[in-house]
């Protein structure tokens, strides 16, 4: 790696020699402080298109598959700077599948048209830790406001890089790191990483590079109920974007009112792999939980040229992207209603529901009119509270998604989950 990519983060590094020490209590020691579990996860989706927009005239998209997701944390060597290790192990495992009907991410595409019997990966991150401070480097799993966390199909993406993690102050939180290969939810090699501008991934030319730069910090106060946050991020030769954040919770009588603001403000980088890209993002979702309901008001709009950018194959926290429609088209405006409902409030714990509808327009299609779109989420899940299935999930998820400028969808899922620890 070259020197100067890390500069900003070895500065990081090099500042927490002059932090305190971990109490003795503190340190739990390499294999008394580890834990491991592994999580089985049995995922069915269906995909039907219709008013199909675009070279990929598939009408249909449905596939079955068994997942296993095994992961291993150590504790840390004792020391003023403790060692430890974590491994990640993923496997998928086709049930159903066939031409013509692949491509829904929960399986790679081969060349042949078909979706492999199989396909794994194995990961292991390094990682110290001196007083509050942890540095990773190897396969890492970032949940970042620029880079979420994106576990919505048989197995999750993973990177390969640094982070670093600081909470030396108290309700302060410094984060900052550099990816250099990324790997998809749906395959086991890494590579290169890409761009998606709204719904449209970049994935051909050389619009593809091997540095993800990040910095940021995120400040808690006022009782943990306020938070705000300000991020940096380069997916160097394609895009760079500053991000901004507010979130509060307040109670008012049987009531809790909250609301999170979100900011972002992207622009090309350096060679400009994908040529000029001009886009702010703002977004507001403002709730009320009362009881088992709350309920959901949201806003979003897009600013600029072009439509929001992100790493492909990865969704963000924008307040209105869901996994189907991101509804964040160049100049798209929309709003969304929801309501979840936890059902221990009427003695039914374990059984939680969500119902939301999302409509955009505005959008600039480049095609001459204006781009309107829609869509409907119901979500239901369960997860058994005794007995000899207890702590066995179920999830079903149905979707309908309407545009008068990309292809309508018809969705279905089905997601049976089940986590053993192991120690």
């Amino acid at each position: 790696m070259k020197k100067q990519s890390f500069s900003m983060l070895a500065l990081a590094i090099g500042t927490t020699w002059y932090l305190p020490s971990l109490s003795a209590a503190e340190v739990e020691g390499f294999v008394e402080g580890a834990s491991a579990t592994l999580q089985a996860r049995n995922y069915y989706f269906s995909r039907d298109y219709s008013g199909i927009v675009g070279a990929n005239q598939q009408s249909r998209a449905e596939e079955w598959a068994q997942g296993f997701i095994l992961n291993v944390k150590s504790g840390y060597t004792p020391g003023t700077v403790g060692f430890g290790v974590d491994v990640l192990g993923q496997l998928g495992i086709k049930l159903d599948s066939g031409g013509g009907r692949i491509n829904t991410g929960l399986l790679p595409a081969g060349s042949d048209g078909k979706a492999p019997d199989n396909y794994g990966r194995f990961g292991a991150a390094l990682k110290a830790r001196l007083s509050q401070t942890e540095l990773k480097v190897g396969e890492l799993t970032p949940n970042l406001p620029v880079l979420v966390f994106s576990d919505i199909r048989l197995l999750p993406p993973t990177y390969q890089g640094a982070s670093i993690v600081s909470r030396e102050i108290d309700g302060l939180t410094l984060q900052g790191g550099q990816l250099r290969s990324g790997s998809l939810l749906n395959e086991a090699g890494d590579g290169k990483m890409r761009a998606k501008l709204g719904h449209v991934p970049q994935l051909g030319g050389d619009a593809a590079t091997d540095r993800f730069n990040y910095v940021g910090a995120d400040y808690a106060f006022n009782d943990q109920r306020t938070s705000v946050g300000a991020w940096y991020a380069q997916l160097k030769d394609i895009y760079n974007q500053r991000f901004f954040s507010l979130k509060h919770s307040e109670p008012l009588g049987d009531w809790v009112l909250g609301a999170n603001l979100g900011f972002y403000d992207s622009q090309e980088d350096g060679d400009r792999l994908l040529g000029d890209i001009d886009n702010r993002a703002a977004y507001s979702l403002l709730s009320a939980r009362h009881g088992g309901h709350t309920f959901y008001l949201g806003y979003q709009a897009m600013f600029g040229d072009d439509a929001f950018p992100r790493v492909f194959n990865n969704i963000t926290p924008l307040g209105n992207e869901v996994p189907t429609y991101e509804f964040a088209g160049a100049d798209e405006r929309s709003w969304q209603v929801r309501h979840d409902y936890d059902f221990a409030a009427v003695g039914v714990p374990g059984l939680v529901t969500t119902l939301r509808y999302i409509r955009g327009n505005n959008v600039d299609t480049g095609m001459g009119f204006e781009g309107r779109e829609w869509e409907r989420d119901l979500d239901i899940g369960y997860t058994v509270q005794s007995g000899a299935l207890k702590n066995l999930g179920v999830r079903v998820r149905n979707v309908t998604a309407r545009s008068n400028y990309r292809t309508d969808i018809d969705e279905n899922r089905l997601i049976l989950s089940y986590t053993w620890t192991l120690f």
